[in-house]
């Protein structure tokens, strides 16, 4: 058999990802041991990576890729240029290449980085080969075509790269007398550590987590990945729903992207915050409910005494479904015949209420249910 030619190597990316990974675990320690390095070095680290960090989730991902919400030009030229400092291509390329990932998840012929092609290329194998499922095109970004700053950025990437990735760290070198140190920690530790935040959401948040919303794709809800990643890790919710400016919808979810995002809508610097009406998200949860009941029940010696139950149960939903379509229908109706009054009335809304209230109810029904009988699911 006739041996499949390997894709040919990428070597700019190959030689970046290789020397700032062998200079993050070899040169940076060694000059901590040799030389030490000051406090205001690590907080140069620190917040100059949370500035590139929330470049890309707030501004790459949230804003330019899915739209979630609308930016001032001040805040999109600050994702702009500490986006070109986290070193992960332009907002062009890099958002074109995300909304693949999303069109077509999972297929290992399109998705350029198909975490079933195993964690080494969804994690950063992809970027080193000229694979064709990372060929560049941009017929699905035309809209970002027309964002000024995205293509002042992608037009000049490699000098705004070289003064924020260089020059800054440079002259804050020269500002606190240790250029080294400031070389090593808010230029090449800091470069890694954001490399490796953003790439594991491509391949650990595909492989390891929940999958509360939906399990049609591989994305998964990961707490202890939210952590590390400015709130990227509730990707199965993200994959669903990716028009909400929000991957962590509870309260308590860290998720300081959603946060910053909020914030920047108090001072007029962000506007137009998508989100998804919670009965979608009560319906998204509660189909998986029911799916993981229905293959628990297969193999559980209840079956035919708690069948009507959970038949019952998905009668109630779907009658449930069916009045929130009708009232969202109304709701249409009357913004097209500007009888938005109708919509406001107190009884419409109050319905609505009830309505996710009711769902919420039903899911810890079948909750209880799952764990009396032990047809509790393991993780997804």
């Amino acid at each position: 058999m006739k041996a499949v030619p390997e894709a040919p190597r990428i070597w700019l990316t190959t030689i970046l990802f290789a020397s700032t990974g062998l200079a993050a675990v070899t040169l940076v320690p060694l000059y901590g041991f040799m030389v030490g390095y000051h406090w205001y070095q690590w907080l140069a680290f620190a917040v100059l990576g949370a500035f590139c960090g929330f470049s890309i989730t707030a501004g790459y991902h949230r804003l330019w890729s899915h739209r979630t919400y609308e930016a001032h030009w001040s805040l999109r030229l600050f994702y702009a240029l500490f986006g070109a400092a986290a070193l992960q291509n332009s907002a062009l390329i890099w958002c074109s290449g995300h909304r693949r990932h999303h069109r077509h998840c999972d297929d290992n012929e399109q998705d350029p980085y198909s975490a079933k092609r195993g964690f080494w290329f969804s994690h950063i194998g992809w970027m080193l080969r000229e694979y064709p499922s990372g060929e560049v095109d941009f017929d699905n970004a035309k809209d970002l075509q027309r964002d000024k700053i995205v293509m002042w950025q992608h037009n000049n990437y490699i000098a705004i790269t070289v003064a924020m990735n260089v020059g800054v760290p440079l002259v804050l070198g020269l500002l606190t007398g240790d250029v080294i140190g400031m070389l090593l920690l808010a230029g090449i530790l800091r470069i890694v550590v954001n490399h490796h935040t953003t790439f594991f959401i491509n391949s650990l948040a595909h492989i390891w987590g929940r999958r509360p919303y939906t399990d049609e794709n591989t994305a998964r809800d990961n707490d202890l990945l939210a952590f590390f990643t400015f709130g990227e890790g509730y990707h199965n919710y993200h994959h669903i729903f990716q028009t909400d400016y929000r991957n962590g919808i509870r309260w308590y979810q860290w998720d300081p992207t959603k946060w910053l995002i909020k914030t920047a809508s108090w001072f007029g610097l962000a506007h137009n915050l998508k989100t998804v009406p919670a009965m979608r998200i009560q319906r998204a949860m509660l189909t998986m409910q029911f799916k993981r009941a229905e293959q628990k029940l297969e193999n559980s010696k209840h079956k035919e005494g708690w069948k009507q139950l959970l038949e019952r149960e998905a009668q109630d939903f779907s009658a449930s479904l069916a009045e929130w379509k009708e009232l969202q229908q109304q709701r249409y109706e009357n913004a097209r015949e500007r009888l938005v009054e109708k919509w406001e009335n107190a009884a419409v809304r109050t319905r609505v209420k009830e309505l996710e209230y009711s769902l919420k109810m039903q899911r810890k029904r079948l909750q209880i249910m799952m764990e009396q009988f032990h047809l509790a699911p393991a993780a997804a």
